[in-house]
This record gives structure tokens, sequence and C-alpha cells, in this order.
């Protein structure tokens, strides 16, 4: 393998390794500690420009933007996390029984995901909270629904792809119970490929948990979300610009640090 194809694909995973662990280091220390109260509100201190004493300024209600920032970095983190973990969960279990098996059960889940690909998923997000209420444990459970045909998808089509291999054939003549094919044979096999979906899903999850927040139906104030950061400061770009500037470019560093990393992780692959 060339060299430079070596170090290009390690430029990916590097750059993505950095700003993704920046992201997630930041979000979890603001679950213990913040430079600021998230919270706290002073009048005195409404729109304060970027300083030493609030690196990013103050919002309308004089709270440190940087100190939110940082707890709306580890929200959108922490629920994407959770929102790829419950859908990834759903995809390998029904993705390994109806790729393996086939039948009844693969039509029935088949015809599944195709009505919820049939919808937009906001719309479906939307519809499913609509029912259920907003809230954070809410939000996780619709965009866990919305994202997990795909996982199914992919994970059946593997299945369908190792199931008739010669090491799976050899397993079932030794007498090897269909449980541990299913995730002890074939499961690990398969890996290499769901991480990188794994990656492009913690990206979805993230503009979708931000969009859900901006429309007011994701994480409801006072808790900070860069989504539902972005919506308060809407109204305010032309008098106090650093207040959409911070929660806009925390959105889109985190998203490029997974989509760096993804990339990174699909080339090593290669």
């Amino acid at each position: 393998m060339p060299a430079h194809v070596t170090k290009k694909r390690n430029k990916y995973l590097t750059a993505g390794l950095i700003m993704t662990g920046t992201a997630v280091l930041l979000g979890i220390l603001a679950f213990f500690w913040t430079p600021w109260s998230t919270t706290a509100m002073s009048a005195s201190e409404r729109f304060a420009a970027p300083s030493f004493r609030h690196l990013f300024g103050t919002d309308n209600f004089g709270r440190d933007i940087f100190s939110r920032v940082m707890k709306g970095m580890g929200t959108s983190v922490m629920i994407s996390a959770l929102v790829v973990l419950l859908s990834a969960s759903v995809g390998i279990f029904l993705g390994a029984l109806t790729g393996y098996f086939g039948g009844v059960l693969d039509e029935i889940v088949m015809r599944v995901t195709d009505a919820v690909n049939g919808f937009p998923s906001i719309l479906l997000a939307l519809v499913v909270i609509s029912v259920l209420g907003t809230g954070r444990q809410n939000l996780i459970l619709s965009l866990g629904i919305v994202f997990s045909p795909s996982y199914i998808r992919i994970v059946r089509s593997e299945y369908l792809r190792l199931r008739d291999a010669d090491y799976i054939k050899r397993a079932r003549l030794m007498g090897v119970g269909k449980g541990r094919i299913l995730f002890v044979h074939i499961l690990p096999n398969i890996l290499p490929v769901f991480w990188v979906s794994v990656m492009i899903g913690l990206n979805n999850a993230i503009l979708a948990e931000s969009g859900m927040s901006y429309l007011g139906i994701g994480v409801q104030p006072p808790d900070a979300s860069l989504g539902n950061m972005l919506s308060d400061a809407q109204g305010y770009l032309q008098t106090a610009p650093w207040y959409a500037l911070a929660p806009g470019l925390a959105i889109v560093w985190i998203v490029l640090g997974f989509s760096l990393f993804s990339e990174g992780i699909r080339r090593l692959g290669e």
C-alpha cells in the first residue's frame, strides 16, 4: 500500500478523533462542572460580547453561552448515543433473525421497515412525539424508531451474505446452536461494516435532535440544547450574532468530527 495513502487515511481518523474527543470530553465535563451556571440569569450582563470573562458572550438572560454550549454538547452526544444504541440494538436483533432465517418473519419485518421508510424521518418522529408527548425519553424513543429500519436492512444484508459461508456450514455440522452461530460466529464479521453505519447514525441523530429541539419538541428549556439555543438566538442575529454562532459552530464541529471519524474507519477497512 502506498505510504501517502496510509498517511491520508490516518489524517481522517486522527482529525475525527480529536474533534469528537473534544466534544465528548467537554460534554461529559459539563455534567459535573461548567465555568458558570447554565441556568443562573443576570440582567446586568445581558448580551455581553465575548471576552475573557465570558468566552462566547452571554444570551438574552445573561447566561454564559460557553457553559450552555458545553452542556448542550453533552446533551446532544448523550441523546444521540442512546438513540443509536436503541436503534442499532433493534437492528442487530431483527436483522440477524430475518437475514438468517428468512420466511414469514422476514416478510413482516421488511414490510414494516418499508412503511417506516416511506415517511420523512422528522415527520414520523413528530407523529410519535405528538402521541407520547415531549421529553428526552420520548425523543430518544421516537428517533430510535425512525433510525431502526436502516440498521435492520444493513444487518439483514450481511447475514444473508454470510449465512451460507463455509465456516457457518461447518459450525452447523458440528452441532453449534443457532444463537451461537448468530451472535458469536456471524456478528463479529459484520462489525467493520456496521461501525461505519453507527458513526453515520450518530451524525444523523445529532442533527435530528438539534432539529427537534429547535422546533421546541425536543429538549425543553431551561435545559441547554444546541438546537433550542439556536431557536432562542434567531431573533438576535443582528444585535448579538455570537449567540447563534456558538451553538451553530458546535453542531458543525460535532457533525464534522463524526464524519471524519467514520470516513477514517471506512478507509482503514478497505
